[in-house]
């Protein structure tokens, strides 16, 4: 991990170089995607060159373009009648799984659900003033999809992370992609939390094509209102594409933890949180500190740890590449730092926890105390784990019931009200040169 002491002078600027590595879009090309990209096109294309040219593809070649690009990107060579997940095959999964998992996934699903249901918005009463009548109307999106990521990892976190939240909200039909294996085969893991999410229907596809078959439909996956979920860099892009077309949750970049910790912190747990957020690989490590001698014991407990842990050698090469200890002169530079950087996750392991928080400003979900892990939110709290990354925590907010609902304002005017209220709306008109606007008013109280 790289070390940065606030002590030797002015770290503004390797803050600033560290909020940029940060972005949506910063450094997640490995050579491994752009020698794919090579062999898919023949010619070397940006990331955002390929993801245009995959989503017109599909646009124009319907289920042709899916079945191609499956074979390219998932090497599988499935037709589209195999994309969607037959039920007997999602009921077999609960044959390939532990009854400890299901038993987790459920209750997992039932946190979710009841946090998801006590923060949904309700309708206000009706405004009334003076012949004036508005009323407020939530109603679901009626069609969502959601992205689930497959590769090195299952993630059935995920499903219930953002479906859960969308059935809660009344969403009519929601429709999960998340790419096969080779062998052409979803994780059972996966197909459980889809059943025990109530998901409508599940799809083996994945990548840009998964995303451009959501936001303009082909006749095997017919489109949906709205795409939620997290991928790479090439999903992220395909989202942004297809923004306008269909609404999206959030542009997601690599996942992130911000530890402000004192000496009280115990440097064990301190250095698994670290551990634990390199895992998703890459995952950004952020510890900061004004304790040297913490620093010292973290950076000997996560040698010791990293051999035990199976995806030691890809969580080492993460922390090498995105792992940052930044070592302040005291807890109010560690603060400022935090919200410089408006954290995805941020824990908070110090003294005086309530002087902290009453000063964080951005972070998408916050994390208090010894016994609050970042792995608590991911998987059974109940706020979702889709958070803004990459510093959009400064105006973006986690995924959540209400993201699933639009808000329809219905206004009645009584005669009385139009009438006293004519002479500023034509006024107002008339100085934007809308007379049409002023005459749709004059012609009702001009009588």
């Amino acid at each position: 991990m790289k070390i940065l002491r606030s002590q030797e002078g002015n770290i503004t600027q390797d803050i600033e170089k560290l909020k940029q590595g940060m972005s949506i879009f910063a450094d997640t090309v490995t050579v491994e995607m752009e020698e794919k990209t090579r062999a898919v096109f023949g010619e070397p294309l940006s990331p955002a060159e390929s993801v245009k040219r995959i989503v017109n593809d599909v646009r124009e070649k319907d289920d042709d373009a899916l079945e191609y690009y499956s074979e390219k990107f998932e090497n599988t060579t499935l037709s589209a009648k195999d994309f969607r997940v037959e039920v007997s095959e999602i009921e077999d999964a609960y044959k390939k799984v532990s009854t400890d998992f299901i038993s987790a996934i459920k209750n997992a699903r039932e946190n979710i659900r009841i946090f998801q249901e006590y923060i949904r918005v309700h309708e206000p009463k009706p405004f009334n003033s003076n012949g004036t009548n508005i009323t407020i109307n939530y109603k679901p999106i009626e069609n969502v999809g959601v992205y689930v990521p497959g590769g090195s990892a299952s993630y059935p976190s995920t499903v219930l992370m953002n479906v859960m939240p969308a059935k809660v909200a009344g969403v009519k039909r929601v429709v999960v992609v998340s790419p096969p294996g080779k062998d052409g085969t979803i994780s059972p893991e996966r197909l459980v939390a889809c059943r025990e999410s109530n998901v409508d229907e599940v799809y083996r596809i994945g990548g840009v094509h998964a995303i451009a078959a959501l936001a303009f439909g082909t006749k095997t996956i017919p489109k949906v209102d709205k795409i939620v979920g997290p991928g790479n860099i090439f999903v992220t892009l395909a989202k942004r594409e297809a923004f306008g077309h269909v609404g999206i949750d959030i542009l997601a970049g690599p996942s992130e933890v911000l530890i402000i910790t004192d000496e009280t912190a115990n440097y064990d747990y301190v250095a698994s949180d670290l551990l634990s957020q390199a895992e998703h690989a890459p995952g950004i490590s952020i510890l900061v500190t004004s304790s040297e001698e913490l620093v010292n014991k973290v950076l000997q407990e996560i040698s010791k740890q990293l051999e035990t842990l199976p995806r030691g050698n890809l969580i080492k090469k993460s922390l090498d590449k995105f792992g940052f200890i930044i070592l302040t002169r005291d807890l109010n530079e560690a603060i400022d730092i935090s919200n410089t950087l408006a954290p995805e996750h941020l824990q908070v392991v110090v003294n005086n926890e309530e002087e902290v928080l009453s000063r964080i400003k951005h972070a998408g979900a916050i994390f208090v105390g010894p016994y609050s892990p970042v792995a608590v939110g991911d998987y059974v709290a109940g706020p979702s784990h889709v958070l803004p990354t990459g510093g959009t925590a400064r105006f973006f907010s986690g995924l959540s019931v209400n993201d699933f609902l639009k808000r329809t304002s219905i206004i009645s005017y009584s005669e009385e009200v139009l009438r006293s209220s004519a002479n500023d709306i034509i006024t107002i008109a008339e100085a934007e040169g809308m007379e049409a606007h002023a005459q749709s008013v004059r012609i009702r109280v001009d009588k």
